[in-house]
């Protein structure tokens, strides 16, 4: 299996690439930007988060306790007084490290339904109802953020599955074929109880119009396709003469898609003096 190092460097690039297409295509504003990076970069390290003792899953389960403490200190900020607010916050996080920490390895096992799609599925659910209900972020941004965790997480399991080719050696590992699953068969009982929890996760996500009919616009891909390359220059002082030639090709070609191309001067000027003729043998014939 890939390390954590590994996990975290591929989350990052991937997830920088996915926001610079993001950003281009202008679909959210910049602070939002941010949320659904790091929701990337999460994504990529969560399927470890059934691998008990190890200083990566203390450094996400410490995070996680970070997280769901202020969660929860925002959610009783205006009902209970500042040292009560402390104890709170510190109660949370306290319960989330140690005890959610250990009442999830009692219940788990390192690449069992964890390390499965259906767990990517489930987490990605929780993503969008967290960055919706909790964070206050729009439905759109939400389900943003949600596909950039799903994508994380795919390729950590897609990672996993790789390095667990011997390439020297030509060999599989004893690993192959135990990270990338839909579910886990062999623990059924896990299985089903994601499923269960899946299924409820997905029935109170906001909804997904505004994300689905964002992404499926046209003029998304056109505006992208356009300001893939640059037009002339590299970052304004490269010179590309075959950037500004492809993009006066494209400029100039004077048919868009789905429309039918302007008829030439000559074509149009015999065609009304058809039509006029037409029209004459017409009137002769009704007298």
């Amino acid at each position: 299996m890939a390390n954590f190092t590994t996990h975290i460097a591929y989350g990052t690039v991937q997830s920088g690439v996915l926001a610079t297409l993001t950003l281009a295509a202008d679909v959210v504003a910049p602070e939002n930007l941010v949320t659904v990076t790091l929701a990337g970069v999460l994504g990529s390290i969560l399927p470890d988060i059934d691998l008990k003792d190890s200083r990566p899953a203390k450094i996400l389960w410490s995070g996680l306790g970070i997280f769901g403490s202020f969660v929860i200190l925002f959610a009783f900020a205006a009902k209970y007084s500042v040292v009560e607010l402390m104890m709170v916050w510190l109660g949370s996080l306290v319960a989330i490290r140690y005890g959610v920490y250990w009442l999830f390895h009692r219940f788990s096992v390192h690449r069992g339904i964890w390390h499965s799609l259906l767990a990517g599925a489930f987490m990605s659910a929780l993503a969008a109802c967290g960055l919706y209900y909790v964070l206050g972020r729009h439905e759109g941004v939400a389900w943003l953020g949600a596909g950039f965790l799903f994508l994380g997480y795919l390729q950590h399991l897609v990672l996993d599955e790789i390095y667990s080719v011997d390439v020297m050696n030509h060999r599989l590992k004893q690993s192959f074929g135990t990270a990338v699953k839909l579910f886990d068969r062999r623990y059924p009982a896990a299985s089903v109880a994601m499923l269960a929890a899946t299924v409820a996760a997905i029935a109170v996500t906001p909804s997904t119009q505004t994300f689905v009919e964002g992404v499926t616009q046209r003029s998304l891909w056109v505006e992208l396709n356009q300001r893939l390359l640059p037009r002339d220059k590299w970052f304004g002082l490269i010179p590309a003469p075959y950037l500004a030639r492809l993009h006066a090709e494209k400029d100039g070609a004077g048919i868009t898609t789905g429309s039918l191309p302007d008829a030439p001067a000559g074509a149009a000027a015999s065609s009304d003096q058809n039509a006029a003729t037409d029209t004459s043998a017409a009137v002769r014939e009704r007298k």
